[in-house]
């Protein structure tokens, strides 16, 4: 059975029931995203778009350790109802205890904060869909989204938690200074996030 691409750097395996999926996911080696019955295999990352998201992760982390806020990584989904989404983030935050979809504990309902490390072949999708898909959580209320090819990260900041339509837009470039995180109210500079990096590769 053949479906139109809707991500053209990932390959649909097949239309499989959300049980199904879930199942799938469970033994896979790889990674898939759930869009609403359509299965998208998520490409690997690169030797820095690993380093870049371990670096957010341990220094937030160091940042929030004594607060309510809670930082995962990528095993587990993000789950979008209204789009009847499940997919993975790179870092998220969430407020207090998590919430789950379900008896599920592998999908979180409540994120707070989404960070995405940039890939070229997801670069559009992230931007793009996926942000109106995060837009569509009520507890979502601010997007990094990081180069991993230069030092640069885009930071969306939702201006009214009560309105969807007010997303503050503003460009981080320079090493020598850093990043308000309004959300957990916490600022990381861009040396933390950096360190080591070889952009030349």
């Amino acid at each position: 059975m053949v479906f139109a691409q809707t991500d053209p750097s990932a390959d649909i395996i097949t239309r499989l029931t959300l049980d199904e999926y879930r199942a799938m996911e469970e033994t896979s080696l790889e990674r898939h995203e759930y869009r609403n019955g359509e299965i998208i295999t998520m490409s690997g990352g690169s030797e820095a778009h690993s380093a870049i998201a371990s670096n957010l992760l341990i220094y937030l982390g160091f940042l929030l350790r004594e607060t309510d806020f809670r930082l995962y990584n990528s095993d587990l989904r993000v789950w979008i109802p209204e789009y009847q989404c499940g997919t993975y983030t790179d870092l998220m935050v969430v407020n207090g205890e998590p919430e789950f979809n379900g008896d599920r504990n592998d999908e979180i309902l409540n994120p707070l904060l989404i960070v995405e490390v940039l890939s070229p072949s997801t670069e559009a999708y992230d931007r793009g869909e996926k942000f109106r898909k995060y837009r569509s959580v009520a507890s979502f209320c601010e997007y990094l989204l990081v180069s991993q090819t230069e030092p640069y990260i885009e930071q969306y900041h939702n201006l009214e938690r009560n309105s969807n339509d007010r997303w503050l837009w503003q460009v981080h470039s320079h090493l020598e200074r850093g990043i308000f995180l309004h959300s957990v109210n916490v600022e990381i500079p861009l040396t933390e996030i950096y360190p080591r990096i070889n952009f030349s590769r």
